[in-house]
């Protein structure tokens, strides 16, 4: 049975921004909002005629309704805290839902050929300096672990192994960086390995 890394990464579940609020929620936030404003412009205003300065009302709520604003979208956009050093994981199943907003190996491990496959589409210099030499690396692991070799080690057994096309192709630089398709087709052939 073959399972491709679309198969592993996909889900069937999408994931859920916020749990949905209950009738009200709305209201209630929007009534807050409005009592925060009215508050913090009754402030702003004392304090300006205090001074001395005479400022249109609307200049001051639309200002704090700004920075209201803002502060919602920072910290709607705020990465969630990390966990704490002495947090005690709970024990026993899983509860059956995804914690999108963690961070996990397998999240970090894609992101490091994402990035690098996606800054060298069109630069042949920075694929020959970034992925291939990881490629190589992914090579030799995959032969040591399976045959006991490595292309440093003993290079006849491990063109043998690779083949000549995987072998050609880690050993010289490309022209340009492949396709795709011909990415898939190499990862295919490590993956026999």
């Amino acid at each position: 049975m073959s399972t491709s890394i679309d198969d592993l990464l996909g889900s069937g579940e999408e994931p859920t921004g916020q749990a949905e609020r209950p009738s009200g929620g709305r209201a209630r936030g929007l009534l807050r909002t409005v009592l925060v404003t009215a508050a913090v412009v009754a402030v702003i205003l004392v304090v300006l005629r205090a001074v001395g300065l005479r400022v249109p009302i609307w200049i001051v709520v639309a200002g704090v309704l700004a920075v209201l604003a803002v502060r919602r979208v920072t910290a709607a956009l705020s990465p969630p805290p990390p966990p704490r050093a002495g947090a005690r994981v709970p024990a026993g199943e899983e509860p059956g839902t995804w914690n999108w907003s963690a961070r996990d190996a397998l999240r970090t491990a894609i992101n490091g050929w994402e990035r690098p496959l996606d800054w060298c589409t069109d630069n042949r210099e920075r694929f020959t300096e970034r992925v291939l030499p990881r490629l190589g690396e992914l090579a030799d692991e995959r032969l040591r672990q399976r045959h006991g070799v490595t292309r440093e080690s003993d290079p006849a057994r491990a063109r043998a192994l690779l083949g000549e096309p995987l072998w050609t192709f880690l050993g010289t630089p490309a022209r340009r960086p492949p396709s795709p398709r011909d990415l898939a087709a190499i990862v295919a052939e490590l993956e026999k390995l």
